[in-house]
């Protein structure tokens, strides 16, 4: 507890960690003692004061940044974005890994991972056995608890314990969580959510994503995989989602979907590079060409339609659209904002802000790094010398 205060406040005296916690300054000096000779915290001399010049030098304690470290780990489509921390959450280095499209054997991707993983590492001397966990985000539908996924395009794989593979291949402890999630991890921990208890991410890259924080905590659901918002139904019977199912708001929105629809009207040629239909499109339409704007209309309602029904559940403080597609207005253009709000329970009341966070990859990355050390700093506080294995 008294660790977890220090992370919080940064810098903090004695006293006043007493007085935060309810703990006796007695206990607090005994348990503070412990935490100093295990080399978690330190002890920062404060600048010249009044109890100073009456000859009680007063000292600040804070998290000693070298006693561990950790990686967090953004899988994309076509990349593996990386960062490395220190105990004190401060950035020791970072990088961007590319990697071949498509869903891969799990034994496959934990290999990707553990070579991205390695190169981090040695960019500041160290080795994988330097780290004291790793946080990793994929997308689909992860049980953060138990470590399994049940499905993602990253993988070929379904229903296995993605988390106990990456721990072995790795040799590290691995904490493995949905990729939106970490999105919501960071913005609690270093973004646009530090001010809020209850905030939503919506994230929209090759698919569409959710992070719900309720109360100051990420929620999961029952299951461990709740907040699937892109898998939610918009249309019955409709089009084809990658997930298998039919009728998903992904399957309208993601730039997959868009692109697929645009090629069966043959709106977007086959010898135009992968990475550039949905660029293509998003031109043709600006451009006014009739279908293409048509395709990117209904996926702006279909988006309005999904945010009101957020809004209409959780009513929350505020909405954070995030990823990579927020480099286009197509799903976050005034339109779209002013149809969700014409679609939610109107009260005396103004509806939630609605704000873009242009994050990229290595954003994702470093809230997979937090979510890593909140494990870390929870086993070092129960055991100073275990590795959070």
């Amino acid at each position: 507890m008294l660790l977890r205060e220090i992370e919080r406040h940064g810098r903090i005296p004695r006293i006043d960690l007493s007085e935060v916690t309810g703990i006796s300054r007695a206990t607090v000096t005994t348990i503070t003692a412990d935490l100093l000779r295990d080399g978690l915290i330190q002890e920062i001399p404060r600048e010249a004061d009044a109890d100073m010049r009456r000859g009680r030098p007063r000292v600040d304690l804070k998290i000693d940044g070298s006693a561990h470290m950790v990686a967090g780990i953004k899988v994309s489509d076509t990349s593996i974005s990386l960062m490395l921390l220190d105990f004190e959450g401060t950035q020791l280095a970072e990088l961007e890994v590319p990697m071949d499209k498509g869903a891969k054997p799990s034994a496959v991707l934990a290999e990707r991972i553990k070579e991205a993983t390695t190169s981090l590492v040695v960019l500041i001397g160290k080795s994988l056995a330097d780290l004291s966990g790793i946080g990793v985000g994929l997308a689909g539908v992860v049980d953060a608890q138990n470590g399994t996924v049940y499905w993602s395009p990253s993988l070929q794989d379904s229903n296995i314990n993605f988390r106990d593979i990456l721990s072995e291949t790795l040799g590290v402890p691995a904490y493995l969580d949905n990729d939106a999630n970490l999105v919501a991890m960071a913005e609690k921990t270093f973004g646009l959510g530090r001010e809020h208890s209850d905030f939503i991410v919506v994230t929209i890259e090759s698919g569409v994503g959710m992070g719900i924080v309720l109360n100051n905590q990420i929620y999961r659901g029952t299951r461990g995989c709740g907040a699937e918002f892109g898998h939610t139904k918009v249309q019955l019977e409709g089009a084809m989602c990658r997930c298998g199912q039919r009728g998903c708001l992904e399957a309208y929105v993601a730039d997959y979907a868009l692109v697929r629809e645009a090629a069966s009207v043959g709106l977007i040629d086959a010898d135009v590079p992968a990475e550039h239909r949905i660029e293509v499109l998003l031109a043709a339409a600006k451009n006014g060409t009739p279908m293409a704007k048509k395709i990117v209309q209904r996926a702006g309602r279909m988006f309005a339609l999904g945010l009101a029904n957020l809004v209409n559940i959780f009513d929350p403080e505020l909405i954070i659209l995030s990823g990579e597609q927020m480099q286009f207005d197509h799903l976050f253009a005034q339109e779209v904002i002013e149809a969700m709000r014409t679609s939610i329970v109107q009260i005396d009341k103004a509806p939630p802000d609605v704000v873009i966070h242009k994050w990229g990859n290595l954003m994702w990355a470093r809230g997979a790094a937090a979510y890593a050390l909140d494990f870390v700093h929870e086993m070092a506080a129960k055991d100073p010398n275990h590795d959070a294995v």
